[in-house]
């Protein structure tokens, strides 16, 4: 892969994604398959100013030894100077990028209640001080090849020739065009454009009153979600309360809205696998009543699905609904990469758990708790899973009672 490709990459992540300010901090969390990559993503967060960068390098098969070997007391401590991590996380506010590249399955052998029974304890820790930088950091999370997943999307391929070929998708999928192409804009022009499109797409979207978005397709998908009153369709394009703006997703091609916890009846057919934490599910649903997951059932990894909805009190509702059109860049790739980062922006899709708070008309001047009163749900999870297909049919229903078109062949409605 081109050098000056892997450093236009790297320079969109520091200065669209996180958009890193002067004199800030920057923690960076990355698995140790791209070291060369990783450095160029340093130099350029040193390049936008950052005062310090903080890297920790993470290995899955590490993880999933401890895992295995630590017992549940072991695994949900805390230790003092982790804790003391987090403390300063949320008092100093440093810029947080990650990039995953391991293996989608990677922790599939692994005790599923011994590894929620130790995040649930360490969640209560860590909560206030997630609760306290909310919406007062910049973070991104982007993609780069791994051995095992690139071997895992292309096998007939050779080690290095899947490699280059994940690279080639990543960065197609991100707007990162060959730099001898005349054609291809620089990736951070191409970025500001495709954000004000979504930001057109999301103001169409807010100008309708609504109620309620239906949800219908021939695969046995009939769902409604609830809309707060007070919640706004938007583009990925966050603001922080200071006023900086940043890109969360590498890449992203949603419109999305934090939809009401309690109100959601019907059921939904996922049509991509969903992937937590090394873990697949595949082929599954899950039918909503009063807003709760209340039944469910997967082909794969039922017991997955089960741990996540039953994960902490907030688990079973929703915290996201997002818009992707079925025809976006990273579906005409034709490549399922089971990766919920790139997956969930070929198709439109719900999350179980947490919701955002910043989906909400002047969240800035609000609290956390007026936000959740409105009814944006709480969780220690927040867990993408796509139900977009081609026939997908999406209407909003008007407090009036009157019906919009959103979305019919799996695609807008409206120009």
């Amino acid at each position: 892969m081109q050098k000056e490709r892997l450093r236009n990459y790297a320079r969109l992540i520091a200065r669209v994604g996180g958009n890193v300010q002067p004199g800030q901090d920057v923690f960076l969390t990355a698995e140790i398959d791209q070291p060369e990559f990783v450095r160029m993503l340093v130099e350029e967060c040193y390049l936008c100013g950052a005062r310090k960068v903080v890297l920790d390098w993470e290995w899955q098969p590490i993880q999933k030894l401890h895992y295995q070997y630590r017992d549940v007391e072991t695994l949900s401590t805390v230790d003092p100077y982790e804790e003391a991590r987090w403390a300063y996380v949320a008092a100093e506010v440093p810029c947080r990028i990650t990039l995953i590249s391991s293996d989608p399955a990677g922790m599939n052998e692994v005790d599923h209640e011994k590894v929620s029974a130790a995040q649930q304890r360490v969640w209560q820790i860590y909560k206030p001080y997630r609760d306290q930088i909310e919406n007062r950091q910049q973070w991104c999370f982007a993609c780069v090849p791994g051995p095992v997943w690139a071997g895992k999307l292309f096998p007939e391929l050779t080690p290095e020739a899947a490699m280059e070929k994940l690279w080639e998708l990543i960065l197609a999928t991100c707007r990162v065009g060959d730099p001898d192409d005349p054609r291809a804009a620089d990736p951070i022009t191409a970025w500001e454009a495709h954000n004000r499109e979504l930001a057109r797409r999301a103001a169409w979207l807010n100008a309708l009153p609504k109620k309620e978005l239906h949800f219908y397709s021939g695969n046995g998908t009939d769902f409604t979600i609830g809309m707060i009153p007070e919640a706004l369709f938007k583009g990925v394009l966050e603001t922080v309360k200071s006023g900086v703006t940043f890109t969360p997703n590498l890449p992203t091609e949603e419109c999305l809205i934090t939809p009401k916890r309690g109100v959601a009846e019907g059921i939904v057919y996922g049509t991509k696998p969903l992937c937590f934490h090394g873990q697949t599910a595949e082929d599954f649903w899950i039918r909503f009543h009063e807003g709760r997951a209340v039944a469910w059932d997967a082909r794969v990894n039922r017991d997955l699905l089960t741990e996540l909805i039953n994960r902490d009190e907030g688990s079973a509702y929703l915290g996201e609904c997002a818009l992707v059109p079925f025809d976006s860049p990273v579906n005409r790739t034709g490549t399922l990469f089971y990766n919920t980062l790139i997956d969930e922006n070929a198709a439109c899709h719900l999350a179980l758990g947490k919701g955002y708070i910043n989906s909400i008309a002047g969240y800035h001047d609000r609290t956390l708790a007026e936000c959740r009163a409105l009814g944006v749900n709480d969780s220690q999870i927040h867990e993408d899973f796509m139900i977009g297909s081609a026939d997908l049919a999406v209407d909003a229903i008007l407090t009036d009672g009157s019906v919009v078109p959103v979305f019919r062949n799996g695609t807008w409605a409206f120009d």
